[in-house]
């Protein structure tokens, strides 16, 4: 499934226009990524919560050259699924 394909469904489910679903989408997208950004957790009861967290500093290697590489820190952003979301896939 993809953006549009989910846009279409919440439109079909909610009965609200594309349109609607769409910005309701996108602001939901918007307030996620602001959230992580300040390292707020967002946490959706049932289905699972997003966090970040830091990816501490490594040695690599080019798989290319072999040569060993420095891989700097990053912040990544993590999911867990609920346990209402994990049953519900089984």
């Amino acid at each position: 499934m993809n953006k549009s394909d989910l846009i279409g469904k919440m439109s079909a489910d909610a009965g609200i226009t594309k349109t609607q679903a769409q910005t309701a989408l996108n602001s939901f997208i918007e307030a996620t990524t602001d959230a992580l950004k300040s390292n707020d957790k967002v946490i959706l009861v049932g289905f699972g919560t997003f966090s970040t967290s830091v990816r501490s500093a490594r040695k690599g290697r080019n798989p290319q050259t072999g040569a060993e590489i420095n891989i700097a820190e990053k912040k990544v952003v993590r999911f867990k699924p609920g346990a209402e979301l994990s049953e519900k896939v089984k």
